[in-house]
């Protein structure tokens, strides 16, 4: 408040006082979070996970048990529901992995690009959900890899070491699965599970980083996307053949595009920001302008990708198989 003129005025009969500064008594600071305190935080969303997960892992057990499902087309002898339940319950938890690393990307670029005016959540709540279901993510890959190691190591009949040994080095090893379409899908998998894991866990230390250091890993988050999903086009046999399900898969990528292409064009930092550098000189200016040609090319390459998914969601050509391949033996050969 300003003061009136009379009572800013010195009296006559002694010196002027100095204006007292306002005391201001700043509220308590929100905690830093902590790993602890997010996962506290994210087991109501965990424990929804593993809803979806089950109801994921009935329906494709029921499409196994009435033959409707294209995995017994790849792999016919799966057709025994009962004996191979391990290895749909580890697609299961693949599936919802997938669908929680998509909706983590959704919040993170509503976070971190321009928000819409209205949102369910405010942004505190909605940076937390972010947290905790990028934690849960990587949770449910995790499981989708060791279930599936446990059905390798269910199936096999050598000893008990063998057996831990083979499912260790073909689950999650690179290169250690030489089968079929897996000697190229399992290494992309593996490399989003090694990527996830770091990639979600640095936001804990960013002070210890530095916020600019996170900030540039943290972008990567969404090359372990791209990875996941990649993994299950190549690999995931309900997905094996075109239709709409596997259209569907392309289709859930359009948003993301459209939010990183939105993101990419309104930065909400302004050295992000595309405008044209100004004349530079020596090294100086020649850091400006590459930087510049990257945003550049980087909004042209996503701009490419939002075109591409249209084409692929508008024709249906999305790369799927066409002719189902001949009878495989009791193995998880994926050719």
């Amino acid at each position: 408040m300003k003061s009136s003129p009379a009572s800013a005025a010195p009296e006559p009969s002694r010196p002027a006082e100095p204006a007292e500064e306002p005391v201001t008594t700043p509220g308590p600071r929100p905690p830093r979070p902590t790993l602890r305190s997010d996962l506290r935080a994210s087991v109501p969303d965990g424990l929804i996970a593993l809803v979806v997960t089950a109801a994921v892992f009935a329906l494709l057990y029921a499409r196994i048990r009435a033959k409707t499902s294209s995995t017994v087309s790849v792999m016919p002898f799966m057709a025994d529901a009962g004996g191979f339940w391990m290895y749909f319950l580890s697609q299961a938890f693949g599936w919802a992995a997938l669908l929680w690393a998509w909706g983590t990307v959704i919040l993170g670029l509503l976070l971190s690009g321009p928000r819409p005016k209205r949102l369910p959540l405010s942004g505190p709540r909605l940076e937390r959900l972010h947290r905790t279901t990028s934690l849960n993510t990587i949770a449910l890959i995790a499981a989708h890899a060791l279930l599936f190691a446990a059905e390798l190591v269910r199936h096999d009949t050598a000893r008990w070491n063998s057996r831990l040994w083979t499912a260790f080095i073909e689950a999650f090893v690179p290169g250690g699965y030489d089968s079929g379409t897996g000697q190229i899908a399992m290494p992309v998998g593996q490399a989003a599970l090694y990527l996830a894991i770091p990639l979600g866990l640095l936001f804990y230390v960013r002070h210890r980083i530095g916020p600019k250091t996170w900030r540039v890993l943290h972008r990567f988050v969404i090359v372990v996307y791209i990875l996941s999903v990649w993994h299950t086009l190549l690999y995931g046999t309900n997905v094996w053949y075109d239709g709409w399900f596997r259209t569907s898969v392309w289709l859930l990528q359009l948003p993301i595009a459209a939010l990183l292409l939105a993101r990419l064009l309104r930065p909400a930092r302004r050295s992000e920001q595309l405008s044209r550098p100004g004349a530079g000189t020596g090294g100086a200016g020649w850091r400006v302008w590459s930087g510049w040609s990257l945003r550049l090319v980087g909004r042209l390459a996503v701009a490419g990708v939002v075109v591409a998914t249209l084409a692929v969601v508008l024709s249906g050509r999305d790369g799927g198989r066409t002719i189902p391949p001949a009878d495989t033996s009791s193995t998880h050969n994926h050719d």
